[in-house]
């Protein structure tokens, strides 16, 4: 069995809280999906059998000085400042942070979490094999990082209803056409009993 981590993706208030700057980018998936009922099950059932869990959010300085030239949804986040450092909407949600054994690696501040943090340091240290993705959003941070992990070698999971898109059909897409290109896409209910068996 690999040995396997979960990490969580923009778990954080500006796209979750309603009234976060950018939650009306991801309202649709995340309601129709149940992404975050979803996830918080599959981290109470990881923390049972002791899977680490990590959390990468994004935080970018007051004035953005991190961007240089951006373009796309980094550009987006500048024009409307968010995910901006010691503000509401860049605080992690509070149903991610009751559960006190999840690692926060910060640095991110771009799309792809293995750049400017040290994810891949913390995975090799604790010899993790196999990545589980969740959080938002599937087209850009997951995919970007997704991509990277399984070019680093490890082995990635996408647990498709715990991943947000802009729209479901993009989430279809991905989940259809782009994901199993280099990952394996599961929904949460399988995941979770998958995970199960194999410790039992």
């Amino acid at each position: 069995m690999k040995k396997k981590a979960i990490i969580l993706i923009g778990f954080q208030k500006d796209y979750f809280n309603k009234d976060g700057i950018l939650h009306g980018v991801v309202e649709e998936s995340l309601n129709q999906l149940n992404v975050l009922d979803k996830t918080v099950n599959v981290i109470k059932s990881a923390t049972e059998d002791d899977t680490m869990i990590i959390s990468t959010p994004i935080i970018f300085s007051e004035n953005y000085n991190e961007l240089v030239n951006p373009v796309g949804i980094l550009s987006t986040i500048k024009d409307v400042g968010a995910f901006k450092a010691n503000e509401e909407g860049s605080k992690t949600i509070e149903s991610i942070t009751q559960f006190k054994n999840i690692i926060k690696i910060p640095g991110k501040q771009g799309l792809n979490a293995f750049i400017n943090t040290n994810l891949e340091q913390v995975l090799r240290d604790n010899k993790i094999e196999e990545v589980v993705f969740a959080g938002c959003v599937c087209s850009i941070c997951i995919d970007s990082t997704g991509r990277s992990a399984a070019e680093k070698g490890f082995a990635v999971t996408m647990i498709s209803d715990c991943i947000s898109s802009r729209t479901m059909f993009e989430h279809q897409f991905y989940m259809e056409e782009v994901f199993p290109l280099y990952a394996k896409v599961i929904n949460a209910t399988d995941f979770i009993e998958e995970t199960t068996l194999i410790t039992e």
